[in-house]
C-alpha cells in the first residue's frame, strides 16, 4: 500500500549543493581579504621580538647594536628575522635603538 522512500531526490540534492556553493562564495573572499591583515599582525609581532633583542643586547653589551646584522652575528636573532613574511625589510635606527617597519608610523 505505502511505498517506503529512502534517500534524497535529485531536486533536494541540487538545492543542498546550491546552498553550499552560495556559502562558499560568501566565505572565500572574506578569507582572502584578511591575508594582508594577518601578515601585518605577524610583522608587528616580529618587530616587537626584534626590539626586545635590541634591548637585551643593550643591557648585556652596554651599547646599542650598530645594525641588525650585529644582532645576527651575536646570535640574538636569526637572519630570517630581519624580514617580515610580506617581504618588508625591518628598519633599525641606531641613534634611538628603535626597530620599525617601512611605511608604518614610527613612535
Amino acid at each position: 500500500m505505502f511505498k517506503k522512500e529512502d534517500g534524497f531526490t535529485l531536486v533536494e540534492m541540487l538545492i543542498v549543493l546550491l546552498i553550499i556553493t552560495v556559502l562558499i562564495l560568501l566565505i572565500i573572499p572574506n578569507l582572502t581579504s584578511r591575508g594582508s591583515h594577518i601578515h601585518d599582525k605577524g610583522c608587528d609581532a616580529l618587530v616587537m621580538a626584534v626590539q626586545a633583542q635590541v634591548n637585551a643586547y643593550q643591557l648585556e653589551e652596554g651599547e646599542l647594536p650598530e645594525n641588525l646584522d650585529t644582532l645576527v652575528s651575536n646570535n640574538y636573532i636569526s637572519n630570517d628575522q630581519k624580514t617580515c613574511e610580506n617581504k618588508k625589510q625591518l628598519n633599525y635606527n641606531k641613534t634611538t635603538g628603535i626597530v620599525s617597519v617601512p611605511g608604518k608610523n614610527e613612535d
